[in-house]
């Protein structure tokens, strides 16, 4: 009974901030000016330019996991094979500027890409000035802020794997090429596919690297809800069903992703924090 106790502040809380305003989405998805209809649902489900721009977004989501993967493996893995006294101070090392808030270091890497990489090459032009450039300066900056979340679960799966396997397979004649494709990286798809879903997610609802990064000359999913709450509170008071539609869309995006992590890491080796 005590131990129940203390769970009662948890579900308090995902009542509070987690069922309660999903609730509200529901709501307002289906209720529009105090009345109860679905056309203005269907009519956002209908619009070609969210499907478009959710499209876009996945595209930058997917740029930035691959991204993240290709340089979070390494420094799992490296991290991993590591004295744990060392790794742990390389990991606060790297999880620090986690620490500082979000829209923060978004406004640093802003101020980086715009006066600090042109001086320091001796160039007029900023990274943001061309429409290449922007994308490359949002794919950056969006790898930066979410690297930290595809070590995590890398590092937790691979500093668990059993050793004896390794060695197992190097007396069988395995070479570390092998022994590598073969045994660690098997082992380490919980990992991958939990750092994925971390990844993938967020990085489809970003808006404020676009927004700072971009200069506002991108319209990614998280904007596009993030604009079309907005405008509804400031134009249409009642009228949310637009922002909470796009909303929808994106909590089933969550439930699959969700689904597919579960499926693959069965045993949460991937899931924890460090």
């Amino acid at each position: 009974m005590k131990r129940k106790f203390f769970a009662y502040p948890y579900i308090v809380w995902m009542i509070l901030f987690i069922a309660v305003p999903m609730l509200f989405i529901f709501y307002y998805a289906f209720n529009v000016d105090g009345t109860w209809t679905a056309e203005k649902f269907f009519s956002t489900l209908k619009d070609a330019d969210n499907w478009r721009i959710l499209w876009v977004s996945i595209e930058f989501a997917f740029g930035t996991t691959a991204i993240c993967l290709l340089l979070g493996y390494p420094i799992a893995y490296i991290l991993s094979n590591m004295k744990k006294s060392v790794a742990g101070f390389i990991s606060i090392l790297f999880f620090v500027p986690m620490w500082m808030n979000f829209v923060l270091r978004t406004y640093a890497w802003s101020a980086i890409i715009e006066y600090a990489i042109p001086e320091l090459f001796g160039v007029t032009e900023s990274l943001t000035d061309t429409a290449s450039g922007r994308t490359i300066a949002v794919l950056l900056v969006l790898v930066y802020d979410f690297l930290p979340f595809m070590v995590m679960p890398l590092y937790n799966t691979l500093s668990k794997l059993d050793k004896s396997l390794l060695e197992a397979s190097r007396d069988l004649g395995a070479n570390g090429v092998k022994t590598f494709f073969r045994v660690v990286l098997p082992l380490s798809v919980p990992g991958i596919v939990s750092g994925i879903t971390m990844v993938f997610v967020p990085s489809i609802t970003a808006f404020t690297v676009p927004a700072l990064i971009g200069n506002g000359a991108y319209m990614l999913y998280g904007n596009k809800i993030e604009t079309a709450i907005t405008s509804a509170a400031g134009y249409h008071k009642n009228d949310f069903s637009v922002g909470s539609t796009l909303s929808i869309i994106l909590l089933l995006c969550i439930v699959v992703s969700t689904v597919i992590m579960n499926r693959f890491d069965k045993d949460k080796e991937g899931g924890s924090i460090l």
